[in-house]
């Protein structure tokens, strides 16, 4: 008797055992992506002695996905300071330079299947040095997710614009229509580094205007779950620029990313 009640007592654990597994696989859900994402980045570097001078990068990106919409918002801030020597041989601590860039845009998925879209893009330079005061423009367009998997993806779109140009000594205002094409590259090197490239061209058709081309290339290095270092170099490129301005920009910073 006593046998037959331990083997009783024995299959009941087992058979309860099984159904509360078995509940809680059924209660268990996928876990989905979220639909907001958003992430913060600062850089500083401090110099002293001779010469005092401070170096300040910071950005904020946010991501919104859900169903066949996406949108993003980039906003990003440059200021340099440093020892200037004045007319009276005095020195002062001041702003030698200062940019600050937003951009938005927004894509509408038309068919998943081949991942194409169409998208409104917005954008808006203001800058203290350089050839041009602002530089904003618009564009819509077509693009397409051409290639995705595990480890890489590649997305591209192009279309019409226009840009509007606020030219620094003379405040003169140079508008244009253009023809906006962007390339974006992500590549997972490792389950911890992200490799990111992206290539814009705002070319502007009509002789004399003003073209700007942009490249930016980044890696990131995950240092725990939502902080990670992030190197990356940048180049700006305008095609029509004032006597004694370069036509070229470039930019180097070691930020720290938080992710939230």
């Amino acid at each position: 008797m006593n046998h037959k009640l331990i083997v009783a007592a024995t299959l009941g654990l087992v058979l309860t055992s099984s159904a509360l597994t078995s509940s809680v696989v059924l209660a268990a859900e996928p876990v989905e992506d979220p639909i907001y994402t958003s992430s913060a980045e600062l850089g500083v570097l401090f110099k002293s002695g001779n010469t005092r001078s401070t170096d300040l990068k910071a950005g904020y990106d946010f991501k919104y996905e859900k169903d066949l919409w996406r949108s993003t918002l980039a906003f990003d801030l440059l200021v340099k300071k440093a020892d200037k020597t004045q007319t009276d041989g005095s020195t002062d601590f001041e702003t030698t330079d200062q940019k600050w860039i937003v951009e938005s845009k927004t894509n509408y998925t038309l068919n998943k299947a081949n991942k194409s879209y169409i998208y409104g893009d917005l954008a808006h330079e203001d800058s203290k040095t350089g050839n041009f005061d602002t530089q904003s423009s618009i564009s819509t367009g077509w693009g397409r997710e051409w290639y995705k998997n595990e480890v890489a993806s590649f997305y591209a779109d192009f279309g019409p614009g226009y840009k509007r140009d606020v030219l620094k000594n003379t405040n003169e205002t140079k508008t244009a229509f253009i023809i906006q094409a962007q390339v974006l590259y992500l590549r997972n090197i490792n389950k911890n580094v992200l490799f990111k490239q992206v290539l814009s061209a705002k070319y502007a058709p009509k002789t004399g205007a003003n073209s700007k081309y942009k490249a930016e290339t980044s890696i990131t290095t995950k240092l725990i779950e939502t902080l990670q270092l992030k190197f990356s170099f940048k180049i700006d490129h305008n095609t029509e620029v004032a006597a004694g301005n370069e036509r070229t920009d470039t930019q180097t910073a070691i930020t720290l990313v938080y992710s939230f």
